[in-house]
This record gives C-alpha cells, sequence and structure tokens, in this order.
C-alpha cells in the first residue's frame, strides 16, 4: 500500500486470499550502492530500505520486508495475516554475501502484526525476532511488530526554517527533562496520549519561559521501569501513548508554539529480551560475543559491537531517522564514558584491551566521531549531547581538532560539586567554598550544560528540596539559592520535571507529579522564580550569548570563604548589558557588603531569590543599588549591597539598555 492506514484505525489483521496463502515476490529496496554503504558502515538511512515498508509493486498491494541476518539458514515472515505460520512466507536471501533477506508480500498492509521466523546455520537454532527496523510495536508487553509507513502532515516550517539561531550555542536555552509517563496523568492514573501531552506540554513550557524539552527515551522499550533506557525499537516511539503520528504531532506542536525538543538516544547498550536485538541469528550479530566486551555488568544488558560495519549503520541511521522523520533539533547520548572505556565498570582481569593495549574502545569512539560528522553535515542546525562522566578530553570540540564532534557535554562534574556544597549545612560551606568556584577552573575546555536530571532524584537520593539542609523555610530558601546560582553560572540550563514544583518526594515514574503542590505559597514561589529566571536568561544577553567563552565570565570575588559569598560578572558577546550575581550561601542577612563594579550610577536590581513573591523574607535593595567612588576589588566603584538570607540576586547597570 502506498499510504498506511491512519492512526485511528488501529491494528488490522490482514484476511487470507482466496485460495490460500499468497507467495513472497522477489523485490528489493537495497540497491547495490545500499549493500556497499551497508558494508562499509557508512549508510545512514537504513530505515528507507529495510524492515516493513508497505508498496505496491506491479499494480499488486502489499509491503516489502528486508532483513539483515546474515547467519541465517532460512527466515520467513509469520504475522496475524497468515496465522503465524513459519513456512507460509519465506524471505529470498540475496546472493552477494551481504546477509540480507528480502521480499513482498501481496495483501499485507498497514497495521498487520509480524515478526521474523529465524533458522541458524549454527545447530539449526531457531528464534522468532520482531523488526529492528520497526517503525511500530504492540504495546507491550506483547512483542510484535506492525507494518507501518504512515503519513504526518507537518506545521511547523517556521520552526524549522528558523530553527538555526534558537538551537545555537550563543542562544538562550533552558531546557525542560520530561518523562511523557509521570509529568502528568488522567484522573484515573492512566497514562496520556502524545496528542494531549503535546498540548498541555506546549502551554506549560511557554507558560514557564523553557527554550527547549529534553525527552527521556520515546524509543519502544520493554520495560516502563527503565524509563526507555533499555531500548529495543531504534526506529520506533514507544506505543503505549499512541501512533507514531501521535509522536509527530507532540514534536509538531512543541515546534509550533516555539520550543526545542530533544530526544534522548541510546547508543551505548540494549536489553537481552529474546525478541529483540540479542543472540539475533543465532550469533552474537549486533553486540560483541566476548562478554567481556559485550556484556554491561550495571545494567545487565549487551553492548553493541561498534567495530561491526553493519552495526554502524544500524547505528547511525537510528540517529539519522529521528533527526529526518521525527524533526528532532538535538539527540542526547546517554552514557557515552560505558561506550569510550574498554574497563568502564570492571575490574582487573573483566576486561580485554585494545590492540595498543589499553583502556579505550577505538571502535566507539571512531564510531562517535562518524556520528557527529554525518549530523552536522546533514542537519548543521541541530546539536549533539555528550552525557560523559569522565574528563575525556575534547568532548565536544570538532573532530578534526581531535575531538569527539559532540556539540555539547553535560557538566556532571558541576553537578556534584554543587550538589554536594549546598547540601552541606550553612554553617560548614566554608570549608566546601571550593567545590562552588572549581567549576571555573575547567569550564571552557568544553561546550557545557549544567545537568540537575532525574538521575539526582531517584533511588534513594530523594528530591532536590530535600537533599537540602535546614527546616522548612531554609529547604525552600537553599532549593531557590540553588536554581539563582545555576542560572548565572555560564552554560546551558537542564532541570528535570518537578524540580520547578519543589517536589518533596523523589521522582516515581509510577505517578504524576504532584501538582497539588502549587497550591501551597512556598512551592508556587519556587515555580514563579523559576519562570522568572527563565524569562530573565532570554531577556539579557550577558546571561547566554557567551556561555562557552572565557571573555563572558569574570569574577569579582571567589575568595570569601568565611561569608560563604561569591560575587561575578556575566558579559554579553557585544556593548553593554553586564549583569552581576551575588549568591550569599548562609542564612545571615548582610547589610553594607561591598561589591566591587567597574561602572557608576545605579545598579538596578533584576531579580532577588528571597523576594516575598518566591516565598522569601523580603530582604533586598528596594530595586537598586547606587555605586560610589570607593575602590573595590580592584575596580574603581563599588556598591555596598545588602543580602538577603541564602539569596542570590542579579543586577545590572541602570545606564545600559533594556
Amino acid at each position: 500500500m502506498a499510504h498506511a492506514l491512519s492512526a485511528r484505525a488501529g491494528y488490522r489483521s490482514m484476511e487470507q486470499p482466496e485460495g490460500g496463502t499468497a507467495k513472497v515476490l522477489e523485490h528489493r529496496l537495497m540497491t547495490d550502492y545500499d549493500v556497499h554503504l551497508l558494508m562499509e558502515g557508512k549508510h545512514t538511512r537504513l530505515y528507507e530500505k529495510l524492515g516493513s515498508h508497505p508498496i505496491s509493486l506491479d499494480g499488486a498491494e502489499g509491503t516489502s520486508f528486508g532483513l539483515w541476518a546474515p547467519n541465517a539458514k532460512t527466515v520467513s515472515v509469520i504475522g496475524d495475516f497468515n496465522g503465524w505460520d513459519r513456512s507460509a512466507h519465506p524471505l529470498s536471501k540475496r546472493g552477494d554475501y551481504s546477509g540480507l533477506w528480502e521480499g513482498f508480500i501481496p495483501q499485507v498492509g498497514a497495521g498487520a502484526l509480524y515478526k521474523y521466523h529465524i533458522v541458524s546455520v549454527f545447530n539449526d537454532y531457531t528464534v522468532d525476532k520482531g523488526d529492528p527496523f520497526a517503525r511500530r510495536w504492540e504495546v507491550p508487553p506483547r512483542t510484535a511488530s506492525v507494518v507501518w509507513e504512515g503519513g504526518y502532515a507537518w506545521g511547523d516550517d517556521v520552526w524549522m526554517v528558523g530553527r538555526g539561531p534558537k538551537n545555537s550555542q550563543s542562544s538562550a536555552m533552558t531546557m525542560y527533562e520530561v518523562h511523557l509517563g509521570s509529568w502528568r496523568r488522567k484522573e484515573d492514573g492512566s497514562w496520556l496520549g502524545y496528542r494531549e501531552i503535546g498540548d498541555q506540554l506546549a502551554a506549560y513550557a511557554i507558560d514557564m519561559g523553557f527554550t527547549h524539552i529534553e525527552f527521556l527515551p520515546l524509543m519502544e522499550h520493554p520495560f516502563y521501569g527503565s524509563w526507555g533506557y533499555q531500548t529495543l525499537g531504534y526506529f520506533a516511539p514507544t506505543s503505549r501513548y499512541g501512533s507514531p503520528e501521535d509522536a509527530m504531532y507532540l514534536v509538531d506542536r512543541l515546534h509550533r508554539s516555539g520550543i526545542g525538543v530533544y530526544l534522548d538516544w541510546v547508543p551505548s547498550h540494549f536489553p537481552g529480551d529474546q525478541h529483540g536485538l540479542s543472540f539475533f541469528d543465532g550469533t552474537h550479530l549486533f553486540e560483541y560475543a566476548d562478554p567481556r566486551r559485550g556484556f554491561h555488568p550495571d545494567w545487565k544488558s549487551c553492548i553493541f559491537d561498534f567495530g561491526r560495519n553493519e552495526v554502524r549503520a544500524f547505528l547511525l541511521s537510528s540517529a539519522h531517522f529521528w533527526l529526518d522523520l521525527f524533526h528532532a533539533d538535538g539527540l542526547r547520548c546517554d552514557a557515552i564514558s560505558s561506550m569510550l572505556y574498554l574497563d568502564y565498570s570492571r575490574q582487573p582481569g573483566e576486561w580485554v584491551a585494545n590492540v595498543h593495549g589499553g583502556r579505550e574502545n577505538l571502535e566507539a569512539i571512531s564510531l562517535l566521531k562518524f556520528l557527529n560528522e554525518s549530523v552536522y553535515s546533514a542537519c548543521p542546525d541541530v546539536q549533539t549531547v555528550a552525557e560523559e562522566s569522565t574528563a575525556w578530553p575534547m568532548v565536544s570540540k570538532p573532530t578534526y581538532t581531535g575531538g569527539l564532534g559532540f556539540g555539547m557535554k553535560w557538566d556532571m562534574g558541576w553537578m556534584h560539586d554543587t550538589l554536594h556544597y549546598y547540601g552541606a549545612d550553612p554553617i560548614h560551606r566554608k570549608y566546601h567554598h571550593d567545590e562552588l568556584t572549581f567549576s571555573m577552573w575547567y569550564y571552557f575546555t568544553e561546550n557545557f550544560i549544567l545537568p540537575l536530571s532525574h538521575d539526582e532524584v531517584v533511588h534513594g537520593k530523594g528530591s532536590l528540596l530535600n537533599k537540602l539542609p535546614g527546616d522548612n523555610w531554609q529547604k525552600f530558601a537553599n532549593l531557590r539559592l540553588l536554581f539563582g546560582y545555576m542560572y548565572g553560572h555560564p552554560g546551558k540550563k537542564l532541570l528535570f520535571m518537578g524540580g520547578e514544583l519543589a517536589e518533596k518526594e523523589e521522582w516515581n515514574h509510577e505517578k504524576a507529579l504532584d501538582w497539588r503542590l502549587l497550591g501551597e505559597h512556598a512551592n508556587a514561589g519556587v515555580q514563579r522564580w523559576v519562570r522568572d529566571l527563565n524569562r530573565l536568561l532570554r531577556s539579557q544577553p550577558a546571561l547566554h550569548e557567551l556561555d562557552f567563552a572565557p571573555e563572558g565570565f569574570e569574577w569579582v570575588d571567589f575568595r570569601d570563604s568565611d561569608n560563604s559569598v561569591i560575587t561575578f560578572i556575566r558579559r554579553p558577546a557585544t556593548g553593554s548589558g553586564m549583569v552581576l550575581v551575588v549568591c550569599n550561601n548562609t542564612p545571615v542577612p548582610r547589610s553594607g557588603y561591598r561589591v566591587g563594579v567597574t561602572v557608576d550610577g545605579e545598579w538596578k536590581e533584576l531579580l532577588n531569590s528571597d523576594a516575598t513573591e518566591y516565598g522569601g523574607s523580603g530582604v533586598g535593595n528596594l530595586g537598586a543599588v547606587k555605586a560610589e567612588d570607593i575602590p573595590s576589588h580592584g575596580r574603581p566603584y563599588s556598591v555596598a549591597i545588602t543580602l538577603p538570607p541564602l539569596g542570590c540576586l542579579f543586577l545590572r547597570p541602570a545606564s545600559d539598555s533594556e
């Protein structure tokens, strides 16, 4: 069929043709050049050729099937259209040593359920496998693939044409990290669909001032409790929330609201469920065969064979699929450290060195470099982001300079140091002052995103609010201070859902966020503070234009550990508009705290985390302070500021244009 059934039509079982089962016709979507690129590991559009594709062949409607299974003796398509008969529809093996099996089955169309029955050349091992390139799967725990080739009429042309500047490294970027199944739910506790969430999330992101949504993996995964990080459907959005077209609507709706969309993508490992990729054709086809390389001890999952060209093409094609067909603005690549190091989470004797005797996975490094080169060549207005938790150099630097080629990298060091600092009782913070300032010693070696992500509010770690010390008032003040420091610090911002609500319990993927908390003044105040921080970040070029350049940051005083106060300046790329950031990290108000400045005249207080509308005590500077002709901190002028308890202030010269 030239076009798939609409999403509303649901799954459709195919009837047998009169006179028996239709035969499989010879048919190839893969050209010889496609095969060449596949075997070179450089094919980035395999999703157009392999898998199931409803088409019309010589006037007959049906579906083309294509599978890579080089160690299979026979492959047949089984499904609801042939009663799951393993002998009804055998595919033909391509005779060019490519390992491809192909064929066209008439009268099989969109909505048909299917798997591949594989008989291996090794000991006649048999298994029924889902399609690695399936565009849709049954709702878990059911495991069949679904023939699907639906169409969607995108309405985000304006966004796609103009997204480059909004997605650039000099843009204001505040990312809201979302787990789709637990952001909001229906009253009965069941999941909302992609379309319902799209409408609600777009309105919320606009109201809160977030520029981008980053979704935990939307790709199909058998175990809901993995949050999507145990991916099996590398070319299909999870069917838990609707059809692929519904998922496209979610992205489209956000784009039409001016909100960018980043997708978590997992090239590092995959689960070993029998219907999935593991031991696919009776051999370790997608994963390394040696468990010292192919089995992940932390996640009990399989590790891709990054040196096998066909596997590289599979992963490259998956990345491009989400950028091409789902209009993603960026891919956040999960667990990159586990790919880079052969000894990751392994003891001596549990890993195999590379050809030079080192611990680096040279094959994974090569793949990541080529991935980034291919993505930025095809889509120069997107970003790739690495979750890399070690000190691997030049992760976010171009490959031509020796880097891995990612656009940005999560700053896990900043996250750990910052949460440890703010988790300490304020009376002890002066002994941990370097944890707050250390990031600036290395900061401009990478293009960093500052993450307060889902990983920090699970597995007994508690919510952000409950990581913080003191009584209830101090906990909320500390949380506002933490967010203020984060937004003042160079780097793009990422906040996991619920942080802005000051959730009291750690995240639970089995239920929605506790939106009732907004009935409390303190919680509503934190939400209002995050909303105003987002708007401030977007309105002040100094707070985003030079996030990755040392010219955009200047310490005023990082030595005042006795008072646990830090002061610094953020500067824009050109012209005036500097912003002074002051953080008082103790509950002691300080009057007349002198800070050196280079601009005379009045300094306007842009934001104060202790304002009463945020749930604070109202200590501040009545909207402005006046610079005096008193040198301080090596500067010709200074301002005497009233520092609120556990407070963060943003100020700028009133003489600068708005």
